[in-house]
């Protein structure tokens, strides 16, 4: 497989064309980024662990039945993936309230929700990713009602399997953010699953092994990264 011209580079990883259309090549980067890129700084090591974790968890849920982008690890921080165009639409699942919904809501941080709420938000940093509800993606064009339930399908099934996954492990699944593409017509899991897109906390002493110890400054930040992929891989 041949890496051709950039196509995209976000905030966390770089998005290249390949000699086969179907398929694009992706770069981790080490670049952290908070509060729709206000706050910026640098996680070493972050894009090998975000491309590494990420692998491990579509090889999974793909045997669950989730069918997601990635194809092979070409590197410690590449992958190949999927030539998906992204639904314009994040999906957020919420086992526990923390960030953001604690704010909007007034829910204190670490509460219990009675079950897991499903939120969506429009792709969008130029907005802040405002939450939108399913009328507004219809109103939008964004995806279709059977695009819709697709998504949602596959995300509970996502939390389902990651809670469990986690807990043998002393983690607590809080919350996490995922997205979809299409490809060839099928909704199918895509970007990355990781210490940037997933709150996780240590089981016994509620420690925040994710992106919140960079947001608010907590420190510790690549230890909490290290730790949490050491636990959910075995890989050191």
């Amino acid at each position: 497989m041949e890496k051709l011209n950039q196509l995209y580079e976000g905030k966390a990883k770089k998005v290249y064309k390949t000699d086969n259309d179907d398929v694009y090549w992706i770069e981790y980067k080490d670049d952290a980024t908070a509060f729709n890129a206000q706050k910026k700084g640098t996680i070493v090591g972050k894009g090998t662990i975000n491309n590494k974790m990420s692998a491990y968890w579509f090889l999974l849920l793909k045997e669950e039945g989730v069918p997601n982008h990635f194809i092979e690890l070409v590197s410690d921080n590449e992958m190949l993936v999927k030539a998906v165009e992204i639904v314009k639409t994040e999906v957020i699942i919420r086992n526990i309230a923390a960030g953001s919904i604690s704010r909007r809501l007034g829910i204190k941080e670490g509460t219990k929700l009675p079950f897991p709420i499903l939120e969506f938000c429009l792709k969008s940093d130029e907005l802040g990713d405002p939450v939108i509800n399913e009328d507004h993606i219809l109103a939008m064009g964004l995806a279709t009602k059977e695009e819709i339930e697709t998504m949602k399908g596959y995300a509970h099934k996502v939390n389902n399997f990651l809670k469990e996954d986690l807990i043998k492990k002393d983690i607590i699944l809080v919350d996490f953010k995922i997205e979809f593409g299409r490809y060839h017509d099928e909704i199918i899991l895509a970007d990355e699953i990781s210490p940037d897109t997933c709150r996780f906390w240590d089981a016994n002493t509620m420690e925040k092994l994710d992106k919140d110890r960079f947001r608010r400054d907590l420190g510790g930040v690549e230890e909490a990264y290290e730790e949490v992929f050491a636990r959910i891989t075995g890989d050191k």
